[in-house]
């Protein structure tokens, strides 16, 4: 295994090491009692997130569509001079087929919902969509030529929930944490892995959102 393989499968473990934790501590909410897949489970309770619903039943669909209609995942995935749309309908398809596409849906229907019950519907979806079809877009410029699949989008998920937590989260361990998950997204970028830019996208995104509004001063 060379140096490259190295650090693309350490920052990975990094990213989803970290990325669980984070995970399983927001949807806890301080209930530190909760069991881990019990804590994950209950983000889909009532009111239910309906933007991750959305989500989550929507790349489904697509997944079934593809695996009917093999043909659909070259009519949609990056190409090597591709059109510019690609960058957006390269979420849509796993080019790599039934592995991508099970874990995708599966940390898809885990990091949605929490990120949902902590940014809101539109700001989560904000975020999935820009840090997703930057990633295809640096991808489509000379990253990775061909290819699909909505992990980059979900790392920028991931990436947002960090940076958050990092300037705003309770648990102070959990904070000098967090930021190892912007850490490995430069690692990545330097490597040219776009799930690297889909991290620093997200990652730039919740530190905005993680900056506090100010009242309005009285008049």
């Amino acid at each position: 295994m060379n140096m490259h393989s190295v650090l693309l499968y350490g920052c990975a473990a990094v990213v989803i090491v970290s990325g669980i934790r984070l995970l399983v501590t927001l949807a806890a909410k301080g209930r530190d009692e909760t069991p881990p897949p019990l804590a994950l489970l209950r983000t889909w309770r009532r009111p239910v997130p309906r933007a991750a619903v959305g989500l989550v039943a929507t790349m489904a669909v697509l997944g079934v569509a593809q695996v009917v209609v093999p043909a659909m995942i070259d009519a949609l995935e990056r190409h090597p001079h591709g059109a510019w749309w690609r960058a957006v309908t390269a979420l849509m398809v796993q080019s790599s087929g039934w592995p991508q596409l099970l874990f995708n849906l599966a940390a898809l229907a885990v990091v949605a919902p929490v990120a949902e019950r902590h940014f809101g519907p539109w700001r989560m979806l904000l975020v999935f969509a820009t840090s997703g079809v930057t990633a295809q877009a640096v991808s489509m410029a000379g990253w990775s030529l061909q290819g699909g699949g909505d992990s980059v989008a979900i790392c920028g998920l991931v990436g947002a929930l960090a940076t958050w937590y990092a300037v705003r989260g309770s648990v102070v361990a959990l904070r000098r944490v967090a930021p190892l998950i912007p850490a490995a997204g430069l690692v990545l970028c330097l490597l040219t892995n776009n799930h690297g830019m889909g991290l620093l996208v997200g990652c730039a995104l919740g530190a905005g959102l993680a900056i506090p509004t100010r009242p309005p001063l009285a008049a």
